[in-house]
């Protein structure tokens, strides 16, 4: 196969355009063209006026060897990579009769669930252990808490099957690096679960979550179909450490698992685990997140100021954004998982605290845009000690976080709304006493007030300061990005974990020989797509260590 990169066609080509374009680049007659894929396609808005499509196209030709040799100098026509996914590892033939300890997997988040699927189609029948309730229930516990204002510490948005993920946009990109193909197994899995099959190809490929729900339960089934097992509500409390190795995990009930490979797929807001391996002396480390408001337009302006009279064209759908900008304080503020045609969620998992987060359907039809506006933090921005040198606890970074969550609750009310204000009061310093054109989403309610109340701020005021100089920036890229009655909601604190569970090159955790930590949780992933990735990789690791393999 043949891959032809950056062909460019107008936004609204006949379909035949499409092969007839090929032909050309390639200089081939129409018979020699045997077979075409669309192997990527996004588009270029830089001129609004003339926004084109950008395709990549895989292709099967006569004599692809003199092809090749014609085109040698074209960067832009190769061979097609192999996007298939490959790891042997073969079993032996009585394995599954004499394995005593089966690898267990914390957590059913997208990291979880690639870890026990990749661990399952090796043949290793994992044992998963996740805290909260199946996605079906889960999600009647997280809608009790948007309309009922009943928040279950234990199934919400951050805990449940699917993990944070579940209550997202559904984003599957990122921009790890991949030489493996890693996320072509990864979006290959989730179109056999019943996502739609343009996932494989569009540039910015998204689900949704009623989408999600579904996919999520189909590929619970076949990891049980393979021998693993999921168990709900079990909350890991303890792990059993000796001689610097993992021995097993103890759940909340008492009961205990042996085990000799573990798989840490927390996800980032779980602080008692945290908590629990700070005490079993497992080597974690302080690192950067950030912290900010979400910010709700109407979807009209962002489609208008992206596409011009573009806007609403099927091929385009609802228009994203992604911004960044230095402030004068030596701040970084940047736009963070902008949901196009969603909502603003509440995303705690404690009592009495407000978090933010944003969310979207597949059709991302809402009203509003909304997308995180943050700015960055450092260990030394949120240390507890008071001190200015020195190592930084790494639980410093949850109690940090709780305690902007906790003046959220308060400034919302106390009730779970969570504190709003219109742009145009909170870059005049004076507080909201009701919302304009633009409706927040969040669920169940916001109430307006003053984020920057001086001696009360929602964030620190270098945060305050550096979100107060960006959006004016924003506004000349994006214009009515900064509008009046545009709504800044508190606070969003999560946009990942406050620490990393440092692990070397084999995977596994600094100082205890079978502990795995993995995905955001642990530091190392940022999203469904990187995480998913990371979880294989992981498992991968664990297979090569209980079968005595070495890595290539």
């Amino acid at each position: 196969m043949l891959r032809i990169t950056e062909l460019r066609l107008p936004l609204n080509h006949p379909e035949p355009a499409l092969r007839a374009a090929v032909l050309a680049r390639l200089g081939l007659a129409d018979a020699a063209l045997r077979q075409m894929t669309i192997a990527r396609r996004g588009y270029d808005a830089r001129r609004k006026s003339d926004i084109v499509l950008v395709y990549s196209i895989d292709c099967a030709v006569d004599d692809e060897a003199a092809v090749l040799a014609r085109h040698a100098g074209d960067p832009h026509i190769r061979t097609a990579p192999d996007t298939r996914y490959r790891f042997v590892a073969e079993l032996p033939a009585d394995y599954a009769q004499r394995q005593r300890l089966r690898p267990v997997v914390i957590g059913f988040g997208p990291c979880g669930l690639f870890a026990a699927l990749i661990l399952a189609q090796t043949g290793l029948r994992p044992i998963v252990l996740e805290r909260g309730k199946a996605v079906r229930e889960r999600t009647q516990d997280t809608w009790g808490l948007w309309r009922r204002r009943e928040l279950n510490p234990e199934s919400n948005v951050q805990f449940g099957e699917g993990g944070a993920g579940t209550f997202s946009d559904g984003k599957l990109w990122s921009q790890i690096s991949d030489p493996r193909h890693l996320t072509r197994k990864v979006l290959t899995e989730f179109v056999k679960a019943g996502a739609p099959q343009e996932i494989l190809y569009v540039s910015k490929p998204h689900i949704g979550t009623f989408r999600l729900v579904s996919m999520i339960e189909k590929m619970r089934a076949e990891i049980e179909a393979l021998g693993g097992e999921i168990r709900f509500r079990a909350h890991v409390t303890d792990l059993h450490i000796e001689g610097g190795a993992v021995r097993g995990v103890v759940l909340e009930d008492g009961s205990e698992i042996e085990a000799a490979h573990v798989v840490l797929a927390l996800g980032h807001s779980a602080r008692d685990t945290f908590a629990m391996l700070q005490t079993r002396g497992v080597f974690m480390e302080p690192k950067p997140f950030s912290v900010g408001f979400r910010i709700e337009h109407p979807q009209s302006i962002i489609d208008k100021a992206r596409f011009g009279t573009s806007a609403g064209h099927p091929l385009l759908g609802a228009a994203d954004y992604k911004l960044v900008h230095h402030a004068g304080n030596g701040r970084s503020v940047y736009s963070f998982c902008m949901c196009p045609g969603g909502t603003v969620v509440a995303a705690t998992s404690e009592p009495g605290r407000v978090v933010t987060n944003g969310m979207s359907q597949y059709s991302r039809n809402e009203r509003n845009a909304n997308a995180g506006i943050v700015v960055g933090i450092t260990p030394q921005d949120y240390r507890q000690d008071g001190r200015s040198e020195g190592a930084v606890n790494p639980l410093d970074g949850i109690a940090f976080q709780r305690a902007l969550e906790s003046r959220a609750y308060a400034l919302g009310g106390e009730n779970y709304d969570a504190p709003g204000q219109r742009v145009a009061d909170f870059l005049a310093g004076k507080a909201s006493r009701e919302f304009g054109s633009v409706e927040p989403s969040y669920k169940p309610g916001v109430r307006a007030t003053n984020l920057a109340e001086r001696g009360n701020e929602s964030l620190p005021p270098y945060a305050i300061a550096a979100i107060r100089e960006a959006l004016p920036a924003f506004e000349r890229q994006i214009r009515g990005f900064a509008m009046p009655d545009a709504v800044l909601t508190g606070v969003e604190t999560r946009t990942s974990s406050p620490l990393r569970i440092t692990r070397g090159r084999d995977l596994q955790s600094l100082n205890v020989k079978g502990l795995y930590p993995a995905g955001e949780g642990a530091g190392y992933a940022g999203g469904i797509m990187s995480a998913g990735v990371d979880g294989i990789e992981v498992a991968e690791a664990v297979t090569r260590s209980i079968l005595g393999l070495t890595a290539a």
